[in-house]
């Protein structure tokens, strides 16, 4: 497979997505890795660090984040640390606490996390951070006083962007479009939206987006929502789903659809996830960034904190392996890269 890295914040990574955006797990507040032959909890201590990371994604058993943990395992591994993963099986605005505050009490060095919402676990995370866990946070932010460094995919900017240019080239920059969502309090999600909402208002005044609906990043629920959106606007020409979860659900209606071939499809998927909706036609075009890549420069950030490398201060710079050099930019976060768009000519290309 091959796509560029990027070297520092800034520099395009030619991702290459995987991912469905969240659902599935252990609710209980025990440790579950993913089913993705990582399941042991733990990487050998090869000499280097002896740090001890958890990560707790919005919720277990969701492709994008087994994707994700793979890569902050394999980065643990690298530097010779302990590698954890728990995870609420729903992603609820406040189900990771619990996983937080335990984690606290054990003593692990660093939580790497994905917010299910932006304030409902400042206050665990801020009790974790007073006991010395360093806190990154990755894919989806808190407030920036909750956490140490937030590892960001890719400019809001740039996933609205490439999500709009798509949805509008495929329907000729004119009709009704639909967001099909995730959770209604997802940080990163509705931060997306809301720039989607801007570039279409500035630039494609012929596009209406005529509702956001919510699919709870649950399969069935999002499916459900595709076939509401057909039945309320039978002149509906696009739909975005900037979920992993739903971009799929939606694909899979679509294909035994009547509106196959006449609804466009786009949003954030992987492309094994997706490959059998594009070589069926179902749907053209999609966009993602390199969960894998995201994970792992997410655990080496936190060791570089833990380690005192970084303090998480606007120009710290740290080494992240195989992906080189980065800069913490202003607000405390690290860029991966740009978006990355798959279509039938590419998408064989990639295999996760």
């Amino acid at each position: 497979m091959l796509f560029n890295r990027n070297k520092k914040a800034g520099a395009l990574i030619a991702l290459a997505a995987s991912a469905a955006l969240m659902l599935s797990g252990c609710a209980s507040g025990s440790s579950t890795a993913p089913d993705n032959g990582d399941s042991d909890n733990g990487s050998s201590n090869n000499g280097g660090s002896s740090s001890s990371i958890t990560f707790l994604p919005k919720n277990l058993g969701n492709p994008y984040f087994d994707t994700s943990s793979k890569g902050g395992k394999a980065a643990v591994a690298e530097f010779g640390g302990v590698f954890n993963e728990v995870g609420p099986a729903e992603a609820t605005p406040d189900a990771q606490v619990s996983f937080i505050n335990t984690a606290t009490q054990q003593g692990v060095n660093g939580l790497v996390v994905s917010a299910n919402d932006p304030k409902a676990i400042c206050d665990a995370l801020n009790e974790a951070r007073d006991a010395g866990v360093k806190v990154v946070t990755f894919d989806s932010d808190t407030n920036p006083e909750c956490r140490d460094l937030f590892v960001n995919q890719a400019t809001a900017e740039g996933i609205a962007k490439v999500q709009v240019d798509i949805i509008s080239e495929q329907i000729g920059d004119a009709g009704q479009i639909a967001i099909l969502s995730a959770s209604a309090n997802a940080t990163n999600q509705n931060a997306w939206i809301d720039l989607m909402k801007e570039d279409l208002a500035a630039n494609h005044p012929n596009i209406e987006l005529v509702e956001v609906v919510y699919g709870d990043d649950d399969d069935q629920t999002s499916f459900e929502k595709t076939a509401a959106l057909l039945q309320t606007y039978p002149e509906l020409k696009g739909i975005v789903s900037p979920t992993t979860v739903g971009v799929a659900a939606a694909a899979r209606y679509l294909s035994t659809s009547d509106a196959k071939g006449k609804v466009a499809l786009t949003g954030l998927g992987t492309p094994n996830q997706m490959r059998e909706y594009v070589e069926d036609g179902t749907v053209a075009e999609f966009a993602l960034w390199n969960p894998e890549d995201l994970g792992y420069l997410a655990a080496y950030a936190a060791e570089a904190l833990i380690s005192g490398d970084i303090t998480g201060a606007t120009g710290d710079t740290f080494e992240a392996g195989k992906l080189g050099s980065y800069t913490v930019e202003e607000g405390g976060s690290v860029l991966l890269g740009e978006p990355y768009r798959f279509n039938a000519e590419n998408i064989g290309d990639f295999d996760f």
